[in-house]
């Protein structure tokens, strides 16, 4: 019983390890976290593949889809264009309010920004053109698609 219950655990914690490998590898992150009203958002890209979820009190949504080379030169255009690498956030923090996390694990504009201790108010539009490329892919891929 002991070998069986044994097995049963070491499958367990493999699936489990391996369900969050998603998660790990991506070129692109798009993090949207509300925390005072339980909501979070992620948007993953590897290559032309995307993992979107979201996850609230009342609504749990995973769905996977592909984005063309277009999309995904149109992402690193807006980026460079907006020297992503370059914006600056304010270090102070700010707490209870919607925040968002852009990670960029290739390419020159690798890096990662928040919008939690807010952005300087130079950079501002830079981030907001940053962020809106990968909420048009949420919108056309995801909340349009209903």
């Amino acid at each position: 019983m002991k070998k069986i219950l044994s097995i049963f655990l070491i499958i367990t914690i493999l699936i489990s390890c391996n369900s969050q490998k998603a998660f790990s590898e991506f070129d692109y992150s798009y993090s949207k976290s509300e925390s005072a009203v339980s909501r979070y958002e992620n948007l993953l890209i590897k290559g032309n593949k995307v993992l979107y979820s979201l996850e609230s009190k009342d609504k749990k949504t995973k769905k996977k889809f592909k984005i063309s080379d277009t999309e995904l030169q149109n992402i690193e255009k807006v980026l460079s264009e907006n020297q992503f690498r370059k914006i600056l956030e304010d270090r102070k923090k700010v707490y209870n309010k919607p925040s968002i996390i852009l990670t960029v694990k290739m390419g020159e504009n690798s890096g990662s920004k928040t919008d939690a201790s807010l952005i300087m108010a130079v950079d501002q539009v830079k981030w907001e053109n940053s962020v809106e490329v990968f909420q048009k892919i949420i919108d056309n891929n995801v909340n349009n698609a209903k």
